[in-house]
């Protein structure tokens, strides 16, 4: 159990054997529907136009009843290193690799919805370590949002983006970072904006994949490019984001076949994988298939489809989302992958962010860069942070 002491403690994960094998179970019992109802062959626009094809969805149960090992991905977290704290009430989960550069300067990753801390564990220790001198290097903190993974699960509201920020900065604090650099995307890039701006004494730059532009912006002076990325995230919002609607006003609901289902977890998650990668006919053409089932699987285990999911009630318009006024003055650098599910013009960041110092627009990756080009996505972070770092030289 964790005090409110505010001590750090070591974590290791290590789920009951009890509950991988209640997991098979009910992988093996589970009720499926009838197939789709659209075509069997084509592309991904076609045959997942319903959402996960009935195939797709029985070959991954299959391979995740009888053939993944969670073992290995818990062995994996503790080899990096695992901690709890409280903060605000509340226990936190992190991962905490520490550099042995005597440059290295310290970097929260905040991770997103439907991701977790699973989607850095690939990239921590080239970040932490990295084979060339001549980039920066990083003492490594992950950190699991409130209600997501090992971190506990709010018994209140009010953990929205804000209230999260504040906590990271205490996290770090803790850990003796009086200063630092920030990452994140998805969630974890709103998080990652609100801790540029409300924490400037404590941040010393971030780097986001997901620009949050202030609202109310017209399209009027954006080039043929950015008017398209403006009208692909507006239709992505319209017509794509019913998860979110519902995450963000009944998350209760959609909370009970989470956590009671692991075919409705795996469906669901699945679904914005296959949805947000830049792929064709599903995300194991880039992502690894062992790296979403360990993501799953850390929903599963932890029983948190339905804390996660609240993390849009808290912060979709409400009091705890992105102030509208919020300026980010601190250096930044933004990232813009292909076929991530919003893309924010340049003109329009430039509205929030106020020092860019290195803006990107990668030639392949979706929402998920880190499991999808990790390679790249390492080479881009630690370029877009040194030119942050240079800002204050």
């Amino acid at each position: 159990m964790l005090g409110l002491t505010g001590e750090v403690e070591p974590f290791d994960a290590h789920q009951p054997e009890g509950d991988l094998e209640d997991l098979r179970a009910r992988l093996a019992a589970a009720r499926l529907p009838e197939a789709e109802t659209v075509a069997r062959a084509g592309p991904k626009a076609d045959r997942w136009g319903q959402g996960v094809p009935l195939t797709d969805l029985v070959d991954l149960a299959t391979y995740w009843r009888t053939a993944y090992s969670w073992r290995s991905f818990e062995e994996r977290l503790n080899r990096i290193g695992q901690f709890r704290t409280t903060i605000d009430g509340l226990g936190i989960h992190f991962l905490h690799r520490r550099s042995p550069r005597a440059d290295a300067t310290p970097l929260i990753m905040t991770h997103g919805w439907p991701g977790s801390i699973a989607e850095f564990i690939d990239v921590v220790d080239e970040l932490a370590d990295p084979k060339r001198p001549d980039v920066p290097a990083f003492h490594v903190v992950v950190p699991s949002l409130p209600g997501f993974g090992f971190s506990e699960k709010p018994a209140t509201t009010g953990w929205g983006a804000g209230r999260i920020a504040a906590a990271w900065v205490t996290l770090m604090e803790r850990l003796g970072y009086g200063t630092f650099v920030a990452h994140g995307g998805d969630w974890g890039g709103v998080v990652t904006t609100v801790l540029g701006g409300r924490f400037p004494e404590q941040v010393l730059g971030i780097h986001t994949t997901l620009a949050q532009p202030p609202p109310g912006l017209t399209m009027d002076g954006l080039s043929s490019a950015e008017r398209r990325w403006a009208e692909e995230t507006r239709d992505f919002w319209l017509h794509h984001a019913a998860y979110a609607k519902q995450q963000a006003t009944r998350p209760q609901t959609i909370g009970y076949s989470l956590v009671d289902s692991p075919i409705g977890l795996l469906a669901w998650i699945l679904d914005k994988f296959a949805d947000w990668t830049d792929t064709d006919d599903g995300p194991f053409e880039t992502v690894s298939i062992d790296r979403v089932l360990d993501d799953v699987t850390l929903y599963w285990l932890t029983r948190t489809g339905a804390s996660a999911a609240r993390i849009y009630f808290e912060s979709h318009g409400g009091v705890n989302a992105v102030d509208p006024e919020l300026v980010v003055d601190v250096p930044s650098a933004i990232s813009v992958y292909p076929r991530d599910i919003e893309k924010c013009p340049r003109t329009w960041a430039q509205e929030r962010y106020r020092q860019i110092v290195r803006w990107s627009e990668p030639e392949a990756g979706g929402h998920f860069p880190s499991l999808e080009v990790p390679e790249y996505f390492v080479t881009d972070l630690q370029d877009g942070l040194a030119a942050v770092l240079a800002a204050h030289r």
